[in-house]
C-alpha cells in the first residue's frame, strides 16, 4: 500500500482520538514529508533516519520557524508509531539534526499581544450597538473572564449553560473539553456579572436554543451555525484596529491575546502562579510563564 493511502487510512482511524486541528496538522506535515520522499525516490512510510535527518536539514534552510519544524518531525513519529513502524525520529543521526536545526534557528515562540483589561475596555466601546456589537461584547468578555482558548470558545454550547432567572438572570457554564482535559471531564468556567448581562442581551437578542453559543452574523442578521477558531482572530483584530494601539501591536494581536491579557492582570493583582494555571487551566508551567514575562513583575510562585 502507498504512504499516501496508509496515511489517509491512518487519519481515518484516529479521528475523535486526537483533537481536531491535531490530526490536520499530523495529515498535512505527514503529506509534505511523502512529497520530499517521491522526489527523491525513498519510501516514507517506513522512513529512514538518514532521510528524516535530510529532511530536517532541508526544512531549517527554509522559511519555516523551529516551531514548525518541531511539529513537522512529531508527525513523522506519530505515523510511524500508530503504523507500528520503527520511529526513525529517535535515531541519534535525527536527533542531532534537530538540536543543529535548534541552534540554528532558535527555540523563540512568537508571543501574542496581552489584551489587558484596560485594552479591553477600549474593545467594548469600539463596539456596534447593533446585533453584531452584542455579539462581539459577549464574545469579548467570555474570553477574559474564562481565559479560553479559541478552540474552547468556538466549542460553548446552549445546552451546558444553567440559567437562574430570578431575581436577575445569570449563567453558569461548563466547558465540556479542554486541550488539557482530552477526556471530557469537563470545568465550569467563571463569569463575572459584566460578562452574565452581556451573555443574556446575546441569547435574548438571537433567541438561541440550543446549539453553539457564539455564531457568525449573515445579511439580515442571520446567524450560521457556529464560528471557527480564525473567526476569534479576525474578531479580535477587527476591533483592535478601533482603537489607538500601534499597527505593529495590532499585528500581534491573535485569538490568543485575551488570555494572555488576562493571565497577565491576574499576575498584577497578586495572583500566585498555581492559581493563574488553574484560572487558566495550564498543566505546564513553563507555558504560563512565557504568557505572562512580559508584564515585567516578580511571580508568586505559592
Amino acid at each position: 500500500m502507498k504512504p499516501i493511502q496508509i496515511l489517509l487510512n491512518t487519519i481515518e482511524i484516529i479521528e475523535g482520538a486526537y483533537a481536531p486541528a491535531t490530526i490536520r496538522a499530523y495529515k498535512a506535515n505527514f503529506e509534505k514529508f511523502i512529497i520530499f520522499c517521491d522526489e527523491t525516490d525513498e519510501c516514507a512510510l517506513p522512513a529512514n533516519c538518514d532521510l528524516v535527518a535530510r529532511y530536517v536539514k532541508k526544512l531549517t534552510g527554509s522559511h519555516l520557524k523551529s516551531n514548525s519544524i518541531r511539529i513537522a518531525v512529531a508527525a513523522i513519529a506519530t505515523i510511524h508509531r500508530l503504523n507500528q513502524a520503527a520511529d526513525p525520529t529517535q535515531h541519534p543521526q535525527v536527533k542531532l539534526e534537530v538540536r543543529r536545526m535548534n541552534r540554528t534557528l532558535g527555540r523563540e515562540c512568537k508571543q501574542a499581544y496581552g489584551i489587558t483589561n484596560i485594552t479591553l475596555q477600549k474593545m467594548l466601546s469600539a463596539t456596534d450597538s447593533n446585533l453584531r456589537g452584542t455579539r462581539d461584547r459577549a464574545l469579548l468578555l467570555m474570553a477574559y473572564d474564562t481565559l479560553c482558548r479559541r478552540s474552547e470558545l468556538v466549542s460553548l454550547q446552549v445546552e451546558d449553560l444553567i440559567i437562574n432567572n430570578l431575581p436577575n438572570p445569570s449563567f453558569k457554564l461548563r466547558l465540556r473539553r479542554s486541550k488539557t482535559d482530552q477526556d471530557a471531564k469537563g470545568r465550569w468556567l467563571h463569569l463575572g456579572v459584566e460578562t452574565q448581562k452581556a451573555l443574556n442581551d446575546w441569547l435574548k437578542a438571537t433567541d438561541i436554543q440550543n446549539g453553539k453559543i457564539f455564531r457568525g452574523i449573515r445579511k439580515k442578521n442571520e446567524l450560521s451555525d457556529g464560528l471557527n477558531s480564525s473567526h476569534i482572530n479576525r474578531i479580535f483584530k477587527r476591533l483592535a484596529k478601533t482603537t489607538n494601539l500601534e499597527p505593529s501591536v495590532i499585528q500581534q494581536i491573535s485569538g490568543h491575546s485575551m488570555r494572555v491579557g488576562a493571565a497577565q492582570d491576574l499576575l498584577l493583582s497578586g495572583a500566585s502562579l498555581p492559581m493563574i494555571m488553574n484560572r487558566g487551566r495550564w498543566s505546564k508551567t513553563d507555558t504560563v510563564m512565557r504568557y505572562i514575562e512580559s508584564a515585567g513583575f516578580n511571580i508568586n510562585i505559592s
